[in-house]
């Protein structure tokens, strides 16, 4: 018979440090696995691979098309990913209920109603860039999975700054300056603010608000509101004309303005 010696004993301690030890090696290879097995397609993709690309500024910045969502997963590691309530809403006998993620339409056919489902996604890294995309399919899961991937595809950078005059601190906490966005007869508009009046919104356009790394602004709305896809819309269009309007470089010390990350 051969001696069992203390170090070949096996405790319930060890037991749990071992899985804890393969627990956390699953998680990063499940995190890490897409972009390890992905192989990039395109030009720009290659150039991503290899190294030549870095920045993701480097493509928005030349208005460069992203055609594989595996480039900005790379580029921008951080990114958050939310879905907006632009669902129907289940009313009951006691009175309206909650909206849904998924708007459900119906397409009446001689083998009988065959069901869609649609939804909004956003993604942003809460430092200056936010993307929207739209997903629709028989089924949720697809549907959302489209909605992420074209989210990732329509990524885009937006200026901030102090564009307040009640503020006047020069930190990139809110817009620079009053833009108007418009999408059917929805119309917003997003007017600076100064600091600790926090997202004065709807519900859904604060999502959008906060990924793009924005504290503190006013808003109107104008139009059938109810309808939030036109909604969400104009509040994008809003977004990207900030990047549009060439500012006085006086003004961009004064505000502060930022285009894109804060590094």
């Amino acid at each position: 018979m051969k001696e069992i010696k203390e170090e070949d004993v096996i405790t319930k301690e060890d037991e749990v440090e071992v899985k804890e030890e393969i627990e956390e090696k699953d998680k990063e290879k499940e995190e890490n696995h897409d972009l390890i097995s992905y192989e990039f397609k395109t030009k720009l993709g290659k150039k991503v691979e290899s190294g030549e690309i870095t920045n993701i500024d480097q493509i928005l910045s030349k208005g460069l098309r992203i055609y594989e969502p595996a480039i900005v997963d790379k580029l921008i590691p951080n990114l958050e990913v939310d879905l907006l309530l632009i669902g129907q809403a289940k009313k009951s006998k006691f009175g309206g209920g909650k909206r849904r993620a998924f708007r459900q339409t119906q397409k009446v056919t001689r083998e009988g109603r065959k069901p869609k489902f649609s939804t909004i996604a956003i993604v942003g890294n809460r430092n200056g860039y936010i993307g929207v995309g739209y997903g629709k399919a028989k089924e949720t899961v697809p549907a959302r999975e489209k909605a992420i991937r074209n989210a990732k595809l329509n990524i885009f950078k937006i200026k901030r700054g102090c564009g307040s005059w009640e503020c006047g601190c020069g930190e990139p906490h809110s817009i620079p300056f009053e833009v108007e966005g418009k999408c059917g007869s929805v119309k917003v508009v997003l007017k600076p603010a100064p600091k600790g009046v926090g997202l004065c919104v709807h519900e859904e356009l604060k999502k959008i608000l906060k990924l793009a790394g924005i504290t503190d602004v006013w808003s109107k709305a104008y139009g059938q509101t109810g309808t939030r896809v036109n909604l969400v819309y104009a509040c994008i269009d809003a977004l990207k004309k900030l990047s549009k309007y060439k500012v006085n470089k006086d003004f961009e010390k004064l505000a502060g303005l930022v285009d894109g990350e804060i590094k």
